[in-house]
Parts: C-alpha cells; sequence; structure tokens
C-alpha cells in the first residue's frame, strides 16, 4: 500500500453499531439467497449477446431489487440526466453504494487494473464496461484522468467515490480531484448524490459500513439480519454544470454535500461511536484482497 493513498480512519471496532438482536436467521438466509439469484440472473444476462440492449430503466429497476432483496428500503429523490455524458460521485460507505447509484442512471464504475485478470470476474467486468485504473501507480494517474475523460465525451456516465476509500456514514472524508479532472476536461456536468442509511426512519445507521478490516461476507450478513430493516435514501442533488468552476479543487468542494464538509473531528477521526462490532463470529473466510479491492476501487488519486 503506497503512503499517498487515502485512507479513512473508520474501523468496525470503532464505528460500527453494537449487536442488537437480530432478525430470524431463515429470513435474513432467504434474503441473501435472493440476492445470489438476482445476481446470478444478471451476470447470464450480461454473458449473452443481448446484454448490451437492455434498457437502462431495467438495469435501474434491478439495482433496485438487489438493494430490496437485502431487506433495505429504498427512497429516490430528484433524478440525473437521463442521456449524455456525465460523472456521478458520491461519498463512499458501503457495497451498496454501487447499485443504489446505477439505479439512479447506469455508469461505468471504476475498478483497479488488477481485478481484469481475476477468472470469471474480470471478464464480466470488462464486458459490463468498466474502466480499470492503476491506482496503485501516482505515474499512471493521467491516463487514468484521460481514459475516464474519453469515455464521458463518448456520452457515457461514470461513477466514482472520490473520498478513495469508505467511511462510516456518520463521518466523511473529502473529495479528492483527480476524477474531477476528467469532468473538466470532457466538459461534462458533475452529478453529486447523497447516499444515508437509517434505521428506525430517523437515525444514521453504520450497519451497512464496510470499512478497516470489515469482510465483505459480514457486512452482507449485518445488512440481511438488521432488525427492522435499514432504509438508504438516496438524494440526486442539483448537477453542477461544465466551465462553472476552472479547477479541479473548486469543482470537488462544489460537488460535496455541503453537510459532510466538516463531518469529522479536529484530528480526523468520526465522532463517537460504538466500541464493539456486529460481525458474527462464524463469518470467519476473511477474502482480504477481494475486500480491499472492492473497497478501495472506484476511485483515481490525486488532489
Amino acid at each position: 500500500m503506497n503512503a499517498w493513498l487515502p485512507t479513512a480512519p473508520c474501523t468496525p471496532a470503532a464505528c460500527l453499531e453494537p449487536s442488537r438482536p437480530a432478525t430470524a436467521v431463515p429470513l435474513a438466509v432467504l434474503r441473501l439467497t435472493v440476492v445470489a439469484v438476482l445476481l446470478l440472473t444478471g451476470t447470464a444476462t450480461v454473458l449473452t449477446p443481448l446484454g448490451r440492449l437492455v434498457p437502462a430503466a431495467v438495469v435501474r429497476c434491478w439495482c433496485r431489487w438487489i438493494v430490496r432483496a437485502a431487506g433495505v428500503r429504498v427512497r429516490v429523490s430528484g433524478a440525473a440526466a437521463p442521456t449524455g455524458g456525465l460523472l456521478l460521485v458520491a461519498h463512499h460507505v458501503s457495497w451498496l453504494d454501487i447499485p443504489l447509484l446505477a439505479a439512479v442512471r447506469p455508469a461505468r464504475m471504476l475498478a483497479k487494473s488488477e481485478i481484469r485478470s481475476w477468472p470469471v470476474a474480470g471478464a464480466l467486468a470488462a464486458r459490463g464496461g468498466v474502466l480499470f485504473i492503476e491506482r496503485d501507480r501516482l505515474r499512471a494517474l493521467p491516463d487514468t484522468v484521460a481514459a475516464i475523460a474519453r469515455a464521458l465525451r463518448a456520452g457515457a456516465a461514470v461513477a466514482a467515490f472520490p473520498e478513495g476509500s469508505t467511511w462510516c456514514g456518520r463521518a466523511h472524508g473529502r473529495f479528492r480531484g483527480a476524477v474531477f479532472q476528467a469532468a473538466l476536461d470532457a466538459r461534462v456536468p458533475v452529478q453529486p448524490v447523497r447516499i444515508r442509511y437509517r434505521t428506525g426512519g430517523r437515525t444514521v445507521s453504520t450497519a451497512p459500513a464496510f470499512v478497516g478490516d470489515d469482510t465483505l461476507l459480514a457486512s452482507l450478513w449485518r445488512v440481511a439480519s438488521a432488525r427492522g430493516g435499514i432504509t438508504a435514501e438516496v438524494e440526486v442533488l442539483p448537477a453542477v454544470p461544465p466551465g462553472r468552476h476552472r479547477d479541479r479543487r473548486a469543482l470537488a468542494d462544489a460537488a460535496q454535500p455541503t453537510e459532510s464538509r466538516s463531518s469529522t473531528g479536529r484530528d480526523g477521526h468520526p465522532g463517537k461511536a460504538p466500541s464493539k462490532s456486529t460481525r458474527p463470529l462464524f463469518l470467519m473466510f476473511r477474502f482480504r484482497k477481494a475486500d480491499e479491492d472492492i473497497r478501495k476501487a472506484g476511485t483515481p488519486e490525486g488532489g
């Protein structure tokens, strides 16, 4: 791990909510089974010649179904431009962020270049239009920005998480500027999206968070077994039109939701949070490399 790569202070021990009586295990297992079926169905569709012909509206519905199948209610307000080059940006809290952004508008995601060589997953990612980036090489940054700009000029939507790492949801990092340079170069609007997770209708929930040394399996189980369920609020904020900001730092600041610009303390750490993780003990499989790639992918670096 290079020292210049961004990290978040959030950890499972510091940020995740303490264990509460979970929903019935059979229901949680059923939810995860339905999620798996939906993912397999989507994967099979992508692998067929008709995969690229699926209407965007169907893709958006499919992404919402995945989230809802996990037991998460979805509330969307606002809408993004349906066509034309567009940079979608949001804070990164959970693996749920990816289908939720796609529910706003299907977009090309960013992923670490190593994923291209993975069996099955690499081929699926390439077929799905993923833009592969060399995240660990600072010298590759100009080529990465140029590749994103080309996709935007071609009329594609590109989704990114400019913090460069996942945060717990009660605190957020600052948007880094590299991906915004691509929007400037392509002269396309930037579409900020605010995603919040709540329990009980009001309280901000860290249960969906995927931070620190947490595992994807543990995060999946927390979401599927959350008592009372989780609500994902997806707010499509006003787009930032091209030409309004001259440099990437100003554009990044303009695209960052105002409530999150001061969400960390003076030491950069989240505010007070419960001290225990909700990770079930039997989820001992630790796919560390895959987890880290999912958590870190999605953002070229640079201020």
